[in-house]
């Protein structure tokens, strides 16, 4: 079992100020990591929480300032179904390429958990898609001079284009 992991299963029934103390040390580390995006063995920084759920939203802030990039699903350049395809790959989950593919194939839910991926678009077709960070938060690559951002869903610009949700994580 990697070390990760066994630190955190360890931890869980000690005192709240180890769990904590762990956290930060988490955090720390993380701050150092480098923008490669492989799969990761870490702990679900929720409660309740899925692996892959705590895997996607790891390496969606990971990929917080990389730069836009049409057609891109790699840490040097993304576009928003880019992002998603990327993150969802390292948790282990296939899901398909564009936006539209995305939100015609993959399961809808009606309230979207942390990890569910937001679409947005006209009547006819998902031009954009995020993925949900939680707290009314999205992770979305937003266009070309831009990078990868988190950003409030309770703009008026997102509200008026919300299509709907999916949930292909467990």
């Amino acid at each position: 079992m990697p070390l990760v992991r066994q630190l955190y299963l360890s931890c869980r029934v000690m005192l709240p100020g180890r769990g904590v103390l762990l956290s930060l040390i988490m955090v720390l580390l993380a701050g150092c990591a480098s923008k490669d995006l492989t799969p990761i063995e870490a702990p679900p920084n929720r409660a309740g929480l899925s692996m892959e759920r705590a895997l996607i939203l790891s390496h969606a802030q990971q990929a917080i300032g990389t730069p836009y990039r049409f057609g891109g699903n790699t840490p040097d350049g993304l576009d928003c179904s880019g992002l998603v395809e990327m993150t969802y790959r390292a948790a282990g989950i296939r899901v398909p390429r564009t936006a539209d593919e995305q939100f015609r194939a993959l399961p809808q839910v009606d309230t979207p958990r942390p990890g569910d991926l937001l679409f947005f678009g006209d009547r006819r077709k998902a031009s954009h898609v995020g993925i949900y960070r939680g707290n009314g938060q999205m992770i979305h690559a937003p266009g070309n001079g831009r990078a990868v951002v988190s950003v409030p869903l309770e703009i008026d610009y997102w509200q008026e284009r919300f299509l709907g949700a999916a949930s292909p994580a467990p």
